[in-house]
């Protein structure tokens, strides 16, 4: 057995006594994304395009209030921290000009999570690319090394970017995610992943810009990588392992007719140019654009709509001065012309387009490229580079592969890929609820299924009733497991992102102080991870800033599990009977979290920090009945740790009962149980009934860092073991389908011409 504290053994997480250690993570946090000074959510603009002056070094919070964060954090039962942070954090001023003090920074949070106890594993995370293309990521120079001129992208639609919008509070939901599709996002993701074959002509300092994207953020992370090895007390500690690039894609890689949308490019809102049609308005031409959104059953047509950029072109302009950065562009890159007219894709003279299939084939071997071609070549020709930057200090880190967002892993079972310190890291969210911000109980839709060509028609994925829907999303995970086990190894599939949209039905909740709905998303969501056998997940989001108003304080997004504008769940179960919304005063809103004062507590509700008692109220319709953010929902029973293999975990919230079953090679030893996290939130200790096959159990509560844990150890014999725990059962207010959602569904089963394509 290894001495790591976290160490894989037979595609499982082990501990140092062998016990299979369960992840149950949150991603901390998503204030990462955005600087600190100036503090610029996305809907400001104001000194937006001043990118080389920003600092993170407050981010994800500040040193002070990180005790209250990791504390609240630990106590909904979370264990694991995939903690984000962004390339620009640590080289935004320029290439090779680190933030140090953002990097100390960043090391002094992980040695308070370290106190806490939590394993951490590093995001580097992107959106889009970057701030400047609608997303999150890469520093703003980058788009200069590319040709690129942001502050020309409102005007070509080359980007559709909140901080740059007409009207900020108009910024249409879920929008951001569609500029993956348009030029600027296109062009960068095509030069990161396979600028080599398709992009000869840029060269920058004497490499092409493949090569030199690619190394700036390799250095950038080992940089990171090296101080946290010279910290001396974080790697296996706290820190566990590295992810590689959040959501990678390919941009025009594989493209075949760029004047069509892939079909596997159903997300279609607001504009949806064809990638031809975006190189003429980069290059200033008026197009005319069809126009979709998004409703029930997935995108719809809605019309069309003008794009004149009247002569401003998404390209930096021929006189432009490579001089601020010291780089030096090859004489065969010209500046203010559209860099794919200059490698033959098209003919601005005439504006005829001359090769629609480019990015189809490899240039390599002449082999049409699809996502599976792209994930095995140019995707593993970055990920084996990203491993050797990390491990050049970490040099035992587990590291988290994460391919392109639901398509298939690599296949690299049995080659010299498939490392046993290898976890492979898959996203889902249920993008219906994702996108209308919606929680439809009447139907749902299988869009693994769909993705990987399971149905005739999309019509056959629908999924009618609760009990269906929550069996889908279960199915859908199960199917992402076991791709991965197929294609990469026996490894551990560790779900990094999934989530729901906390202001469904245009912030009702937070008008009213009931979260039904959001209950019942998420409970759905858990279900099916918890059903699904993941070896661990990571929840989005914790947001220490989110607010009503302004949700998570980026392009409109809303996924955070705590608000300041909402209650702090208590440690002791919910009252019975809770007092009306309408009682409820502002001030109350984020009480200390422990509940009422007790000899125990008095001194942390005393030291609470302000951050957990500021309501940043600005509406007041939309704060005048806090809720407690369905934390029914993400408060759960977790098996921490098993003398053995987890068979089957489970929590039913309806009927408050927790479920496992194991199987133990041998007897848990006395110093090594099986140990259960049992919120006191669900079961307090004298109102909750253990039953086990066999051994014996205790229910106590630990106090670490302040922090009160309830826990159930289990000794067991050898063999399949079964433990069951009964709490104490709420009403659950579950929302009813409304007649829309079932008016949709009617249609589409009758065939009136619905779109029923998916996300």
């Amino acid at each position: 057995m290894a001495s790591f504290r976290l160490t894989i053994e037979d595609g499982q997480f082990r501990d140092s006594h062998g016990r299979q250690v369960v992840l149950r993570g949150i991603n901390v946090a998503g204030d990462a994304k955005l600087p600190s000074e100036p503090n610029q959510p996305s809907h400001v603009g104001d000194g937006f395009f001043d990118g080389d002056n920003v600092s993170f070094h407050k981010r994800p919070f500040s040193k002070e209030d990180a005790p209250t964060h990791f504390a609240r954090i630990k106590r909904y039962g979370f264990n694991t921290i995939r903690y984000v942070f962004t390339w620009e954090a640590i080289e935004a001023a320029g290439p090779g000009k680190y933030d140090e003090e953002f990097i100390q920074h960043t090391i002094e949070i992980l040695r308070i999570a370290k106190s806490y106890g939590f394993y951490v594993f590093m995001d580097p995370h992107q959106d889009v690319w970057s701030r400047f293309t609608g997303g999150s990521g890469a520093p703003m120079w980058t788009l200069y090394a590319c040709g690129l001129n942001p502050h020309s992208f409102a005007a070509t639609q080359a980007a559709i970017v909140q901080n740059t919008y007409p009207e900020p509070d108009k910024f249409p939901k879920m929008i951001w995610s569609t500029n993956y599709y348009r030029l600027a996002a296109g062009t960068i993701f095509t030069f990161f992943f396979a600028g080599k074959d398709f992009a000869p002509k840029c060269i920058i300092d004497g490499v092409n810009i493949q090569d030199y994207l690619q190394n700036h953020f390799f250095a950038a992370c080992s940089h990171l990588a090296m101080r946290i090895h010279e910290a001396g007390d974080l790697e296996e500690e706290v820190v566990m392992g590295w992810e590689s690039m959040n959501e990678p894609n390919k941009g025009m890689t594989g493209y075949a007719d760029l004047t069509v949308i892939p079909k596997e490019h159903p997300l279609k809102k607001g504009t949806c140019p064809t990638m031809w049609q975006t190189m003429l308005t980069g290059m200033g031409r008026a197009c005319e654009v069809d126009t979709w959104d998004m409703g029930g059953l997935g995108p719809y047509k809605t019309g069309s709509s003008l794009v004149d950029p009247h002569g401003e072109i998404a390209w930096l302009p021929a006189d432009y001065d490579d001089s601020k950065y010291r780089w030096k562009r090859d004489p065969g890159w010209k500046l203010g012309e559209c860099i794919w007219a200059q490698h033959g894709v098209w003919d601005p003279s005439t504006d005829t387009l001359l090769r629609k299939d480019y990015f189809a084939k490899s240039p390599r071997d002449g082999k049409t490229i699809d996502y599976p071609t792209f994930t095995n070549t140019y995707f593993m020709d970055f990920y084996r580079g990203y491993v050797k930057a990390c491990r050049t200090h970490h040099k035992n880190c587990i590291m988290l592969m994460q391919f392109p967002t639901l398509e298939l892993p690599p296949e690299i079972k049995g080659t010299e890929d498939d490392d046993p310190r290898m976890v492979f890291t898959p996203h889902y969210y249920d993008g219906i609820t994702l996108m209308t911000k919606h929680w439809n109980s009447t139907w749902n839709v299988d869009v693994v299924g769909v993705l990987r060509g399971k149905y005739l028609h999309p019509a056959f994925a629908i999924r009618i009733g609760e009990t269906a829907i929550r069996n889908c999303l279960r199915d859908q995970l199960v199917t992402l497991r076991q791709e991965g086990l197929d294609r990469t190894g026996k490894h551990p599939c560790m779900l990094t992102e999934f989530g729901i949209p906390y202001d469904m039905d245009d912030k009702k909740a937070y008008k009213t102080g009931d979260y039904s709905s959001q209950v019942s998303a998420l409970d759905a969501n858990y279900f099916a991870v918890e059903g699904s056998k993941l070896e661990a997940h990571c929840l989005w989001l914790y947001d220490a800033t989110n607010d009503h108003e302004r949700g998570d304080q980026w392009n409109g997004e809303d996924l955070s599990i705590f608000s300041l504008d909402d209650k702090v769940p208590p440690v002791s179960p919910l009252p019975p009977l809770e007092p009306s919304p309408s009682t409820l005063k502002l001030s109350d809103t984020n009480a200390a979290d422990e509940g009422p004062v007790t000899p125990m507590n008095l001194q942390r509700t005393l030291t609470t920090p302000s951050i957990s008692s500021a309501p940043s109220f600005k509406n007041p319709e939309l704060t005048n009945a806090p809720g407690y953010r369905a934390a029914e929902a993400f408060i759960r029973p977790t098996p921490t740790v098993v003398a053995g293999d987890v068979i089957s975990s489970g929590f039913d919230l309806r009927r408050c009962i927790y479920e496992l079953k194991l199987s133990a090679p041998k007897a848990a030893s006395d110093d090594a149980p099986t140990v259960v996290y049992l919120p006191e939130f669900h079961f307090p200790k004298d109102q909750c009934e253990v039953t086990v096959s066999s051994g014996k159990w205790e229910i106590s509560s630990d106090e670490e860092e302040g922090t009160l844990l309830q826990r159930l150890r289990w000794w067991h014999p050898e063999g399949e073991q079964q433990l069951s725990i009964s709490g104490v059962v709420r009403k659950q207010s579950t929302p009813e389908g409304n007649a829309e959602d079932a008016g949709y569904l009617e249609q589409c089963q009758k065939g009136y011409g619905v779109n029923c394509s998916v996300m």
